[in-house]
């Protein structure tokens, strides 16, 4: 990924989720240099969930697919319906942020995907 010296690619994710796993190697594979933000040491603010879901979309940051999701009641599931409530739930429970976000510049990508990685990598 081109980068210049002050733009640094930031990954954000958990350590020990399998896909943030495979989004470092493929990083590291392609020398590519990042610097990695923990969830759970440094969480997520409203701010910055916020941007995130207006480039992204709430439901594609929101991940309705992991544990944290399904073991959540289903009061507070309903109550997610648009970005605000989104945003609440991922402040509260970093682990509900769909893993990893990475930032390049003003490029957002939301999940690993080899071949967006990729195409950003050019």
């Amino acid at each position: 990924m081109p980068t210049s010296q002050n733009q640094i690619i930031q990954l954000y994710g958990i350590p020990n989720c399998t896909t943030v796993k495979k989004a470092r190697v493929w990083l590291e594979q392609h020398q590519i240099a990042y610097q990695f933000h923990d969830f759970k040491k440094t969480g997520a603010s409203i701010e910055q969930l916020s941007a995130w879901a207006q480039q992204a979309g709430w439901e594609k940051l929101l991940n309705r697919q992991g544990t944290t999701w399904r073991q959540l009641d289903e009061e507070t599931k309903a109550s997610v319906i648009d970005a605000a409530s989104a945003i609440d739930l991922m402040h509260s429970k970093t682990s509900s942020i769909k893993r990893p976000v990475l930032m390049s510049g003003t490029t957002l990508l939301v999940g690993f995907n080899e071949t967006e990685y990729s195409q950003l990598a050019k």
